[in-house]
């Protein structure tokens, strides 16, 4: 039994200043977490229960497909991140420190390469094969910009999950159990959420889905179709595109005096003007950016995209990865990119990309490459071939589904978990072999899970709140009944035995026994924390009535104190 009156706890009555979204204003308030430092949140007593009952249930839901419990340390050698290129790759993100002797280590962002030399040092034989582990540990990013309380913390508690298999079809199974434990997991603990295809970006692989906890403070933007399943983060996306033409029957390129034009805008009135009737959507933009790569290498690309859209900066960064995508200044030293009059046609020097609307056989009006000129009828395939397609342009509610062409819908939401088909990159940067049954070596496959532990109870939060405070789903609540008992006579020795009586039954109870606590603050205070059941034995007593409180309901109803503790474990079951 937790009792309110020695329980480490203080509700705060006042949003804390740093605060920007829901979960992390409610959780610092109702006693769950504190600040260390930008971006690192200690855990009170409330908040470890919250973070035990979410790994329980993950725990039991990989158990439950037959994955095995490890447990690497945080602090780990330099050595195998090097091996597998993330010792670069990861960049600014990888916290790094040194020992007394100056050999170098880094706290644990992930453990890909621990995890394949656990196996390689441990399995030889294709018989040994499939196995999955997993472990619930805390991670360790270096985030440029901390914020929204544990959402995006520098430190942070982690289900990561392995699979290994012998070849892809034992590795799509993997996938498929692992994918079904997250359905099980998500479910269980009340979310609201959507699975959307992703990109595998600095984790390599192929395959790769998202599950999104759907909130308007998400950082994360994904599309779902109005009409078929398809569902992706947008810089995943993918949009139904004009179909390619022969280039060869498209009007041979034109160049224009086109002075005075900043804008798309105006480029499109001036066309207009001499008898060119090119939309904004028929205009092709080419944006600059400099790429800045883990190892320190820069160089500038030239984005191409219709001139009705502007470059989504987040998703051409996660298209490019493990690059950084940076603001390109500077034009002097790159006297072919003629600001405001880019052009495809004839750029040299500098690597060009378009988005996937521009097809072959497209054409375009777009600059000349010379100051004061565009060109119209530019098109590809004829006039410019792109080094590569990188999905980079931004993506609008009504856009057409990929898929089936029907209009797309755009929401927010918040990555809870990942999955990916790693395929053999870390078993190849480490030689992860066994015998197969010719005796002959055999490369073992790799599949690739993570929930968000900690981010998971803000998520929830983020979903699971109201205008007065928490509002958790019962699975995972640090409680399961909060007793209250308020009044001068026997209501406070009533609530002891209630709280006794279910606890016997092997509930948990959050007992407020706090002495001259006024009424109104126990109630606020219950609401704030959001155990889903409260019984409030107050002056109805004298009548034989308590109150039965949902928090997720809102519902108040009086029911009779005799068989009062049937009626509870029968709210509870319910």
């Amino acid at each position: 039994m937790l009792r309110m009156s020695t329980l480490f706890l203080r509700t705060l009555r006042e949003d804390p200043a740093d605060a920007e979204v829901p979960s992390h204003r409610l959780l610092v308030r109702a006693g769950y977490v504190r600040r260390v430092a930008p971006g690192i949140y200690s855990w009170l007593p409330l908040g470890v229960r919250m973070l035990h009952n979410v790994s329980r249930v993950v725990r039991e839901e990989m158990d439950r497909i037959g994955a095995q419990e490890v447990l690497f340390p945080a602090l780990l050698p330099k050595e195998p991140y090097e091996v597998s290129g993330r010792w670069t790759e990861y960049g600014d993100l990888l916290m790094r420190l040194k020992d007394r002797r100056d050999n170098d280590y880094l706290l644990g962002p992930t453990h890909e390469e621990m995890f394949t030399l656990m196996v390689k040092g441990e399995y030889s034989s294709y018989k040994d094969l499939p196995v999955m582990l997993y472990q619930v540990q805390t991670k360790y990013r270096d985030e440029a910009r901390p914020r929204a309380g544990v959402l995006r913390g520098r430190e942070f508690t982690m289900k990561d999950s392995y699979s290994f298999d012998l070849d892809d079809q034992g590795l799509q199974r993997s996938y498929d159990l692992h994918r079904e434990a997250y359905v099980r997991i998500f479910d269980r603990l009340g979310m609201d959420y959507r699975i959307v295809s992703a990109v595998s970006g600095a984790m390599g692989g192929s395959a790769s889905e998202e599950f999104l906890a759907a909130a308007p403070t998400g950082e994360d933007t994904f599309v779902h179709c109005t009409s078929c399943d398809y569902a992706a983060n947008t810089e995943a996306v993918q949009l139904k595109a004009a179909e390619p033409v022969d280039p060869s029957t498209q009007p041979a390129l034109e160049v224009l005096d086109t002075p005075d034009t900043p804008t798309i805008d105006t480029l499109v009135e001036v066309l207009r003007d001499q008898g060119h009737d090119v939309p904004a959507s028929g205009t092709l933009k080419n944006v600059v950016v400099l790429l800045r790569w883990p190892d320190g290498k820069v160089a500038p690309l030239v984005v191409g995209v219709p001139g009705d859209r502007e470059v989504d900066v987040k998703r051409l960064e996660a298209n490019v990865s493990p690059a950084e995508v940076l603001p390109f200044e500077k034009f002097q030293d790159f006297p072919q990119l003629v600001k405001g009059y880019i052009g495809p046609q004839g750029l040299e020097g500098v690597r060009y990309v378009v988005d996937p609307l521009v097809v072959q056989g497209s054409s375009w009006a777009t600059g000349a490459n010379v100051e004061g000129k565009h060109a119209v009828n530019v098109v590809m395939g004829r006039d410019f071939t792109p080094a590569d397609v990188v999905p980079a342009a931004e993506v609008r509610a009504g856009d057409p589904c990929g898929r089936c062409g029907s209009p797309l819908e755009i929401g927010r939401g918040i990555e809870i978990g990942h999955i990916f088909q790693l395929g053999r990159k870390y078993a190849d940067a480490f030689g992860l072999d066994v015998l197969g049954p010719d005796s002959k070596p055999v490369r073992v496959t790799m599949g690739s899970y993570g929930i968000g532990v900690s981010r998971a109870v803000a998520a929830i939060a983020e979903q699971a709140h109201d205008e007065k405070g928490l509002v958790w789903p019962r699975e995972i609540a640090p409680v399961d009944v909060h007793v209250i008992g308020v009044g001068k006579g026997e209501q406070k020795a009533e609530a002891e035995k209630l709280a006794a009586a279910l606890e016997a039954q092997g509930v948990t109870v959050l007992l407020d026994d706090r002495p001259k606590v006024s009424p109104g603050v126990a109630f606020k205070d219950a609401e704030l924390i959001g155990v889903p059941t409260s019984v409030v034995i107050g002056r109805g007593l004298d009548d034989g009535e308590v109150e039965l409180r949902d928090r997720r309901s809102g519902e108040m109803r009086t029911v009779p104190f005799e068989g009062l503790l049937e009626t509870v474990l029968t709210e509870l079951r319910s």
